[in-house]
């Protein structure tokens, strides 16, 4: 009996490649970037599976080109790149990669709003043109992050893993969630009702949602409007979720102190894109998981679902059965 065919959009780690070739023939897409869609189309054809890079997407018509399309196994935690409505139309079941990213988006999380307070960035640039000096106490002063109050908005794993570290800065940490934890005690943490009291109290605000109808543009005017003008705005979730074009006109005007966000309505962010023209905001492109162990926890567990999935058996992260299971 021949094997099923796997094709897979980005280079993953070997651990990911030898489960997948236990089972399975595959090939992988040989350039570090983003896969053409007419590519993508063309090597489906015969597929049965698919592992996806969270970057890549797959929408409804890349699937009708693949009609052996069983499984789409995304190696993100996220997976708003795929039309899952579209897959459980189609009987294809769809998984992510939950936990594996928790971690390193955290440090991520941490490192970019410790980054900002402290005009890391100004600084080393700064170094590198020879601008060095001996400052005066009241020159080129950043912001204290220690026992200031951080408000988390959505308290998942990685909201919480981002609690645990701001324990260490001795923080007031403040949460909003659909859900009440029930370990706030243990992270320190105080829940909030409202994301608008959350706003007007916290002194730096972290972003740890998924990007679905109810987040698209969560965080908008009327929030940013409900800040602190002393305020910086943290987020590693979706561009999505902060309506961008406020976002400008709010550091524009000086109306927050400033934001650091790893991710953006477009990824890559156009180069004229006005963001970019701003001194109190820093950007990374999209950097959360990009760490080596990371990486790699991440491709083994996408590699699991993708032939847990094709084998008929019970997937780890599917994030569709239960609407197939409806379906059937």
């Amino acid at each position: 009996m021949p094997k099923p065919k796997v094709y897979i959009t980005r280079a993953m780690a070997q651990e990911a490649l030898d489960i997948v070739a236990q089972y399975a023939d595959y090939e992988v897409w040989p350039i570090e970037d983003t896969i053409p869609r007419a590519e993508l189309i063309h090597h489906l054809a015969d597929a049965d599976g698919l592992l996806l890079w969270g970057a890549d997407e797959i929408d409804g018509g890349v699937m009708e080109a693949a009609p052996k399309l069983k499984v789409i196994a995304n190696v993100s935690v996220g997976y708003d790149n795929i039309d899952t409505e579209a897959a459980t139309r189609r009987g294809i079941k769809v998984s992510n990669t939950p936990g594996a990213v928790t971690e390193s988006t955290a440090d991520l999380a941490f490192t970019i709003m410790l980054t900002f307070a402290r005009r890391i960035v100004e600084m080393v640039d700064l170094t590198a043109r020879g601008e060095w000096k001996m400052w005066g106490p009241m020159e080129m002063t950043g912001l204290d992050v220690h026992h200031k109050t951080l408000g988390i908005i959505g308290m998942g794993r990685i909201g919480a893993a981002v609690a645990r570290r701001a324990r260490g800065f001795e923080m007031k940490i403040l949460y909003h969630n659909r859900n009440r934890r029930a370990d706030e005690a243990e992270l320190g943490a105080e829940y909030v009702e409202d994301i608008p009291t959350l706003l007007s109290r916290s002194d730096f605000v972290s972003i740890h949602v998924p990007l679905t109808a109810d987040t698209q543009h969560l965080i908008g005017a009327k929030e940013l409007a409900g800040m602190k003008p002393t305020a910086v705005l943290v987020n590693t979730a979706r561009g999505k979720v902060v309506d961008q074009a406020a976002l400008y006109e709010a550091l524009k005007h000086k109306r927050i102190r400033g934001a650091a966000i790893d991710v953006t309505r477009e990824e890559p962010i156009s180069k004229g894109d006005p963001l970019l023209t701003l001194d109190n905001l820093i950007i990374t492109p999209h950097i959360g998981a990009q760490t080596w162990q990371t990486g790699t926890e991440m491709s083994i567990m996408g590699a699991e679902n993708l032939i847990a999935g094709l084998k008929g058996e019970p997937m780890p992260n599917c994030v569709n059965c239960h609407e197939l299971d409806r379906v059937d």
